[in-house]
Formats: C-alpha cells, sequence, structure tokens
C-alpha cells in the first residue's frame, strides 16, 4: 500500500487512480459515529441552552460542522450523531443543513438521541456506552470499520488517509493523535509509541505527562478520533459493558485495557491534516471561553491558520437565506464602517465603527457605537453609543443604548462573566433579557 498518499507526499491522489479507488472502497465501507451528547461546562453560559457542538463558529458554522464536513469530505456518508444534553438546536441545524446526502446511494446523517435503550435503561454514562447502546444500529448497516469522532473540535482532517492507514498495518484499532506542549498535555490522553508507531502505554489525563522520547518539551495525545475493525469493537464493547468495575469511557477504560493485549497503532495528525499553514497541523479545542475568542478572531487575521476559503475542503453548513451586509452613513462623526472584520450577511453596520472583530449572521450596530476585537454571534442588537471591547456577545442580546463593557474589568464582573484573560462574556439573561422560557 506504498501507494497511498501521505500528506507532503510527492504522489497526488487526484493523479493516481488505484489509490483513489482504494480510498473509496474502505470509506464506503465505513460509518462514522460523531459523539456530540456533551454540555461543554468550561464554555460557561455559552452551554447553557445548547449542547457544545451546537455552539456557533466563525461566521455562520457551528461546531460540529467541522466533524460532519471532514466526514463528507473524506467520502465517509454514512454517519450517526449521537446527542443527549439539550440537543434541540443541534437536532435542528443538522435537520436543516445536513439533508443533502442521498439515501438512494445509502449515505445518510442519523441522529442518535439516549433513548434508554439498554436492559439498565440508563441514558449514556461514557463515550463507549454511547456506541454500546447503539450497537445493534450499527451492526445493521455491516460496515467493515467504524470511525469513532469527538463533536467539538476545530479542524480539517482527511479520514480516509486515517483509514487506509489503520488497514495497512492490520490493526485492531487505530488513535489520531497530535503533538502539544508538555504542560498543556495533563488534560488529554497521553500515549506512549515503539518505532512502528504501535502504543505502549496510555495514560487518560496524568498529573505527570511522559514526554515524546528524543522530545522532552512536547507529548503525543490522543485527539478523541479512533478506528476499529468493526467486529473488534462489538465484541470490546459487549465486555466493557459486563465489566462492573468499568466506566465505559474509551480513554479511561477500554483504551488502557486494549494496549497491552492488542494490536493499537497512534496516526500522526500531521499525515492527514488539511490545508496545514506553515506546515503546523491545526486543532483547537475551543472548550473555553478565552479558547472560542481566540480561535474566532483568528479567522479575521490576512493570513488565518484556519482556511475557511479552501473550495477543495469545503466546511459545509445550514445556509440561511439572507440579504449582504450593508454599510451605512459616511458623515465625519458617523460612518458605518468594519476594518479587519468579518461580517456576515443580513449584518447592518448603521453609522458604527467595528475593529478587528466577528460578527455573526443579522448583527445590527446602531450609529455612535464601536465594536473592537469582540465576537458577536446571530441576531444581536447593538444600541447607539454603545462601547464593547473584548467581548463574546450571546445570540439575541439586546445590548443597551449607551452600554459600556471591556473598558473596567471589576465593574463588567458585576453584570457579566469575564475570564481571566479578561474577555467579557454576555448573554440576554445577565442583561434581564429572558429569551428562554421556563415554566
Amino acid at each position: 500500500m506504498d501507494s497511498i498518499e501521505r500528506k507532503n507526499g510527492s504522489e497526488s491522489q487526484a493523479n493516481n487512480p488505484t489509490c483513489t479507488r482504494f480510498h473509496s472502497n474502505i470509506t464506503h465501507n465505513t460509518i462514522a459515529l460523531i459523539l456530540a451528547g456533551g454540555r461543554g461546562t468550561r464554555l460557561h453560559q455559552l452551554t447553557d441552552w445548547r449542547a457544545k457542538p451546537a455552539v456557533p463558529f466563525g461566521g455562520k458554522f457551528r461546531i460540529i460542522d467541522f466533524p460532519l464536513s471532514n466526514c463528507v469530505n473524506s467520502g465517509v456518508r454514512r454517519i450517526g450523531v449521537v446527542t443527549q444534553y439539550k440537543a434541540q438546536s443541534l437536532i435542528r441545524h443538522i435537520q436543516h443543513g445536513w439533508s443533502f446526502l442521498d439515501g438512494r446511494f445509502k449515505e445518510f446523517v442519523e441522529l442518535l438521541p439516549a433513548q434508554q435503550r439498554t436492559a439498565d435503561e440508563t441514558w449514556y454514562q461514557g463515550t463507549a456506552d454511547a456506541v454500546f447502546q447503539n450497537i445493534d444500529i450499527l451492526q445493521r448497516h455491516e460496515a467493515k470499520y467504524v470511525l469513532i469522532l469527538g463533536g467539538d473540535h476545530i479542524y480539517k482532517m482527511d479520514y480516509s488517509k486515517l483509514l487506509a492507514e489503520h488497514i495497512e498495518k492490520a490493526a485492531d484499532m487505530t488513535v489520531a493523535c497530535l503533538e502539544i506542549p508538555l504542560e498543556e498535555a495533563s488534560a488529554f490522553g497521553v500515549m506512549g509509541v515503539n518505532d512502528a508507531w504501535q502504543v505502549t502505554s496510555f495514560a487518560e489525563k496524568p498529573k505527570n505527562p511522559a514526554p515524546i522520547p528524543g522530545q522532552p518539551e512536547k507529548a503525543l495525545v490522543s485527539m478523541g478520533i479512533y478506528v476499529f475493525n468493526a467486529s473488534f469493537l462489538y465484541e470490546q464493547l459487549i465486555r466493557d459493558h459486563q465489566a462492573n468495575d468499568s466506566s465505559h469511557d474509551f480513554g479511561k477504560d477500554l483504551i488502557p485495557y486494549l494496549v497491552p493485549r492488542c494490536r493499537v497503532f497512534a496516526h500522526r495528525f500531521d499525515n492527514s491534516c488539511v490545508n496545514m499553514a506553515s506546515g503546523i497541523p491545526y486543532w483547537r479545542d475551543v472548550g473555553t471561553v478565552d479558547a472560542y475568542w481566540e480561535a474566532n478572531l483568528d479567522l479575521i487575521t490576512v493570513t488565518p491558520q484556519l482556511n475557511l476559503y479552501d473550495e477543495d475542503w469545503p466546511i459545509w453548513t445550514h445556509q440561511e437565506q439572507l440579504p449582504p451586509a450593508k454599510f451605512v452613513f459616511d458623515d465625519e462623526d458617523r460612518r458605518g464602517q468594519a476594518l479587519d472584520s468579518s461580517v456576515s450577511g443580513g449584518c447592518i453596520i448603521s453609522g458604527a465603527t467595528v475593529r478587528r472583530s466577528l460578527l455573526f449572521s443579522n448583527v445590527k450596530v446602531r450609529s455612535f457605537s464601536t465594536v473592537e476585537d469582540s465576537v458577536i454571534l446571530p441576531n444581536v442588537e447593538i444600541g447607539r453609543n454603545a462601547r464593547l471591547r473584548r467581548v463574546v456577545v450571546e445570540k439575541k442580546c439586546v445590548i443597551p443604548e449607551g452600554l459600556v463593557v471591556g473598558y473596567d474589568a471589576a465593574q463588567d464582573r458585576e453584570r457579566f462573566f469575564v475570564t481571566e484573560k479578561g474577555i467579557t462574556l454576555i448573554t440576554p439573561e445577565m442583561l434581564g433579557q429572558h429569551i428562554h422560557k421556563v415554566c
């Protein structure tokens, strides 16, 4: 299988029909399962009413659009999405934006909410249990390989290369991995590998993570992306379900059990990452308000690390039909303008100034207001003479006229959530606007 294209290799898959057919056969025999049931508590009020994979990102997308788009672009078009926590907005988004796959060719995105489908009638107890509770649905599709994905990270990856390497090495399980600074590794599953990249050790969120041999400043960590031979996975899920001392989680239970007993290999993300900027693979966990703000604002730079303008690997989503953005008034003290910013459809910048900010759809910024270094989610209205700096504004907020945020952290903390890095999160509830009716 040396003909299989490697990232940065000299041979182009597009010019290699044998390689293309091989990848097509692999992906056709694969079913992907995206685990999208988590809340994402570190995002604080951004996930009060939605699961983390449903959080808006990048001006027009949702976080889950990235693994879904990776599947479609990789040729994996049989996809299940496992949901649990406050899934309604996620379900609605998938129904509206991901119904284009063709069932006549056995293509689908199937929603798999927690339904207490096992004899003990429990909700999903862990990541492995979430897959186990849908084992009969997976078996019905008769796939040879199962691709397990998280629904809450931002990256572009060709899963067909991961699958091809899994087959090439005759693995039972393959874990996608990346290299990160050692001081950050305690939040991940840390792997040790031999010269053949077979996993020799695995520690879930260790206090003292082991460095990569020869690279004392870095650790090799799991991305939460796994490939299994289907029959092998089903056997292990049943075994794990019957183990009374298991928490039924891939990282805590299944992988540590398999590493010393089975053929578990690591796959370098560098080999399958799409559009690496400056040779550095892009992967972001936007699980904190700070990380979320930083990843969104990176998109407005001259050359973002994440390329959303790539026609060869598009990110698909629900595309609402909206008029183009509009900028009105050109008086000396009242000029509608946006500088070093990204402004989505339906926005109206009316005699206001937007600098170094990202505006989602249908944002209205009234006269004499300024918005700087901020992320403004859809359907926000910003009143006259408001001044916002280094903020994340939740959907449907109505910013009162003259409100000033981002200039006095102590004052901001009295009304809003302020992160350690000084980013202020504003939600409708914090403004006394109770858009979610609870009986």
